[in-house]
Formats: structure tokens, sequence, C-alpha cells
């Protein structure tokens, strides 16, 4: 929600200042409908223009993301450590084996479903059962095993960060799209030359509204945009990073308890729980999960 509130304190400051210093709104306001219709339709135009089906949805879902912001919360974090803990105990006590029944169906399984809402993301879920199905086909060397997941997070940060992106590159087109928009302006007062002074200003007022409109949207709204969605997308991506390390640090021998402090450690400072917090979490896990 901050993201409303800094676009409604920015109109706010922006057009409060314009009118305190005696600027006509009636201006902007009759010139407002014909520029946002060359600016806005030149950018939607561009931006399906310029990327596929797939970006666009990506780009659209990014909107939902900036207002409401990162997906993952402390808790969150705790259910992972939690759901990762439990894996690695199963496999010390009861061998691989015992996992399969787990990751071949989560939905159905105790250890997933003792966690809250992480086990319903598809790409978390299928993150844990790829790299712990990897195991059982005896693959565990861990370095190997680190190698392939950080070209595995590469690939989904890039594919996740494709819609900012996108976003990014029509915000910097509207600067242009406005000057577009100015210059059709000044053609069409141009072409009234023969009328009075007051009309003329009028339509070279009007003209310049293209101008301001363009910068004002790109650098106030649209940039900042895609540059909250990217930072939401970097933010998001830190759950999978300490995935790896938990998972690595199960392939190096370390215990369960072990393996989650290390993972702990890659935590976000701001959704890191403390020792203890995690500690009393690992103690209210059910014996009747691992059966």
């Amino acid at each position: 929600m901050l993201v409303i509130l800094g676009i409604v304190v920015t109109m706010g400051m922006v057009f409060g200042g314009f009118i305190s210093h005696g600027g006509n709104m009636g201006v902007i306001i009759g010139a407002l409908p014909t520029e946002a219709m060359v600016i806005g339709g030149a950018a939607i135009g561009s931006f399906i223009t310029g990327n596929g089906g797939a970006i666009m949805k990506k780009a659209g879902s990014g909107l939902g993301k900036v207002v409401k912001g990162p997906a993952w919360k402390k808790d969150d974090y705790k259910d992972v450590l939690c759901l990762l803990f439990m894996i690695s105990k199963l496999i010390k006590t009861k061998g691989v084996i015992a996992l399969e029944a787990h990751i071949e169906n989560p939905h159905e399984s105790k250890i997933f479903n003792h966690v809250g809402r992480v086990k319903d993301d598809h790409h978390i879920t299928d993150f844990i059962c790829d790299y712990f199905r990897m195991t059982t086909m005896n693959f565990d060397d861990p370095h190997q095993m680190e190698d392939v997941m950080l070209k595995d997070l590469e690939k989904h940060h890039h594919e996740e960060s494709e819609g900012a992106h996108a976003l990014s590159v029509v915000g910097d087109a509207f600067p242009a799209l406005g000057i577009v928009a100015a210059l059709l302006g000044v053609i069409n007062t141009m072409s009234s030359i023969d009328q009075p002074v007051e009309i003329l200003g009028a339509l070279i007022a009007g003209a310049l509204v293209g101008t301001f409109l363009g910068i004002l949207i790109s650098y106030t709204v649209a940039a900042p945009i895609a540059g909250r969605l990217q930072q939401i997308v970097d933010e998001e991506g830190h759950i999978y990073g300490v995935m790896k390390d938990f998972i690595i640090a199960h392939l190096h021998g370390s215990a369960p308890q072990i393996a989650s402090e290390i993972a702990r450690k890659a935590v976000p400072h701001d959704f890191q729980p403390t020792f203890y917090e995690l500690d009393e979490v690992l103690q209210e896990i059910p014996n009747d999960v691992f059966a």
C-alpha cells in the first residue's frame, strides 16, 4: 500500500505547488484526455510490441506484488526451516527410502502439511522435492549439487525479473513519448497560426502538458514501480538461498539442527528468527509426522 501513498503524496505536492504559484489547472485538465491518450496509448502499444505474452503476464502480476509487498514474512522463513529440518531428520533416522513417499506426493505428506502456506507455493515445493529426489538417485556430492542449484537459482531469478525489466523499459520511454505528444501539439498550433494570441497560447500550453506528463509519469510513477518490483523479486529470492544452504549443509553431513542454524544465518535480517525462536518451533514438531 505504500506505493499508493507515495503516488498520492507526489501528485499532491506537484500539483499543489503548481496551484500555489497561481497555476491554472484548467489548462492541464483540458489537455489531459488527448495527451494521456497519445502518451498512454503509445506506451501500451510499445509494451505489447516489445514483449511476449508470458512477460506481459509477469509484469501485470508484478503490479499486484508492488501493492501487496513481498510474499514471504518471518513466519514463512521459520516454516521453510522447519520443513527442511523434518526432511533431514527423516533421512538421518529412517534413510532416503522413507523420504520418497513425501517428495512424490507432497500435498498428502504429513511433513509438508505440518507447515504453513509455503507448501502451497509450487516453486518452493518443487525446489525442495527435486533436489532431495536427486539425493535418492545417489547425486549427493555437495559441490556438484551446489553448482546445479546456483545455475537453477540464477535462471529462476532472471525469469522472475523479466516483468520488472519490461516495466523499466517502458518507464524510460515516457519522457520521449511526452515529447511526441508535445510535438503533435506544436504541429496543431502551427496549423492555427492565424488565430488570436489567446488561442495560440492555450494551444502551446496544452502541447507542453504532454512533455510535463511524460517526465512526471516516468520519474515519479513508472520508474519507482519498476524499481520496487525488482526489489520484491530480489527479496522473495532469498528464501531459495536459505533452502540451498540447508540442503548443501545436509549433504555435507551436518545434523539437522546444525543445517537449520546454517540456513537461518542466510535469512534476511528483517525476517530472521532468533536461535531460540527457531528452536521453539522445532521442538513443537510432533513425532507422528515422521511415521
